[in-house]
């Protein structure tokens, strides 16, 4: 992401946490960056990894904080193992594919066109339960490059 970028998201983020009382500490902002440099979803233990030096439970702490807020996405895997993302409003709508194997959970962007036609579906799937639609994801599942070659 363009550093130009960056710091409009880091001040998004900023303003969100103000608005309800939170500080953006450096703790905080320090999640935010990494998950900015992510290309999915990441389980607690791959930021830990990622952010050499933080605390595991500080880490918790602050991404329980950015989830109560709204800036961070909890996404769980089929095996109930939470992954985090920055919020949609941050960085857009996509879908992930999630290798079966290795856990690998990558974001997908959509033609419009697509994007529009799964709007439909989606639509009609909570029709059809008696829901109104007020948003989907989609998370396909599959084996990635890297476990193919194994």
């Amino acid at each position: 992401m363009p550093e130009r970028r960056t710091a409009e998201l880091h001040e998004a983020v900023k303003r969100r946490l103000e608005e309800r009382n939170i500080r953006y500490t450096r703790g905080r902002r320090s999640v935010v960056t990494a998950l900015v440099r992510i290309e999915g979803p990441e389980s607690t233990a791959e930021l830990h990894r990622r952010m050499r030096g933080v605390p595991l439970s500080s880490l918790y702490r602050n991404l329980v904080v950015l989830d109560e807020a709204g800036v961070v996405q909890k996404h769980h895997d089929a095996d109930g193992l939470a992954r985090y993302e920055l919020a949609e409003w941050l960085t857009g709508h996509h879908h992930h594919v999630v290798c079966v194997d290795c856990g690998t959970v990558e974001d997908v962007s959509l033609s419009d066109e697509d994007e529009e036609m799964i709007g439909r579906l989606a639509r009609q799937i909570a029709e059809r339960a008696g829901y109104r639609e007020t948003g989907h994801n989609i998370e396909v599942e599959g084996v990635c490059p890297s476990c193919q070659h194994d």
